[in-house]
């Protein structure tokens, strides 16, 4: 059984991978272009890519927009394929990097991290990009849906739902995470629902994307099984020789053993999950509180209550530095044992799905 290809709207994905966003520079243009390459969607994550390249000395806001301007240029001179951005729906310059990805004529805008409510707001007329909530209920999914179509007469193109076993920050309070009702097979078929009431009541198509705990073609298989049409992986893309991070970090993600994998608490204000190290130790023990906040980056974050400047640890962190920050992965990060490439993975995934019987 091969995989059905994904299509959002008039965007046709052959293979029905998505490349989660990872931040700060993980997945920038060389992952995304690699993975486009290969027929999936690569996304490029815009939180403090500005940070990541030249336009650093512009500062963080001036930084970040001329970022999103040139991942996306460089994608694009790399690949024919489909290409994303992850914007955090909390950072405080969130119109400006919607309004730059579409100005450069992104494929899709994934964002999350909160309800994205006024995206639709930001399209322009006669533009192409897709619009992608990442949800963690079908109660959000619904939200977002009636909200985008009462005030702007436009509905998601699709959505992705991300369970509580993803990488990074998590849509849900920490003492929910092991309710088995979040299990990502039942917020799918939550959110498949509401697609489906989407469809009968105004026609319009919207793929169902599942997010989070997904590492074989098995598990890809399954929930499509739920009625996912794609699945989006993360982790599994960041020990690529393409991925965008460091070698130190990419080796920190090698390294890394099941019980290293623990659920901390963001400055963003949410649980996440990440490789826990000396650093977060340190942080726990407030040891790393920041004197100013340099970057005014997320609406979310209190800097005179924060343990740690996230933006910092996250940069030391793809520039190699773990003793000054720490990774996010999902919950398999366990699981990866070597550096690998893009090809080998999406080879991989094809074949574990296409054994299924």
């Amino acid at each position: 059984m091969k995989m059905k290809a994904l299509k959002i709207g008039d965007l046709e994905i052959r293979v029905p991978i998505i490349q989660g966003g990872m931040g700060i520079g993980i997945s920038l243009s060389r992952l995304a272009s690699s993975v486009a390459n290969m027929g999936g969607v690569g996304i490029i994550s815009t939180v403090g890519i500005g940070l990541t390249g030249k336009q650093k000395s512009l500062g963080w806001k001036k930084g970040d927009i001329e970022g999103v301007r040139q991942e996306i240029r460089k994608a694009r001179a790399l690949t024919d394929g489909v290409l994303g951005v992850n914007i955090m729906s909390v950072l405080t310059d969130y119109s400006n990097h919607v309004k730059t990805a579409i100005e450069e004529g992104i494929d899709i805008i994934f964002s999350g991290a909160g309800l994205p409510l006024d995206l639709p707001s930001y399209l322009v007329k006669d533009g192409k990009t897709k619009l992608v909530p990442i949800v963690s209920s079908g109660r959000a999914a619904n939200i977002i849906a009636q909200k985008w179509k009462q005030n702007y007469d436009y509905l998601p193109d699709a959505f992705v739902v991300e369970g509580p076993k993803a990488g990074g920050h998590l849509g849900f309070k920490s003492n929910a995470l092991q309710d088995v009702n979040n299990k990502l097979e039942n917020l799918v078929e939550d959110v498949v629902e509401v697609a489906k009431e989407i469809k009968e009541k105004f026609n319009k198509e919207v793929p169902v994307i599942a997010a989070g705990g997904l590492f074989t073609g098995k598990d890809i298989h399954s929930i499509m099984k739920r009625g996912a049409s794609g699945a989006q992986l993360g982790t599994r893309f960041v020990a690529t020789e393409e991925c965008d991070a460091s070698e130190d970090f990419k080796q920190a993600v090698v390294d890394a053993k099941e019980e290293d994998i623990r659920i901390i608490k963001s400055p963003v204000g949410m649980p996440g999950r990440s490789i826990f190290n000396g650093f977060l130790a340190e942080a726990a023990d407030g040891q790393r509180r920041p004197k100013v906040c340099m970057h005014n980056c997320l609406r979310s974050c209190n800097p005179k209550t924060t343990m740690y400047c996230i933006a910092d640890a996250l940069f030391s962190a793809f520039k190699g530095n773990l003793k000054d920050g720490f990774a996010f992965v999902g919950s398999n990060g366990g699981r990866i044992k070597k550096i690998t490439t893009v090809k080998e993975i999406f080879t991989e995934l094809e074949t574990e799905y296409d054994q299924v019987r």
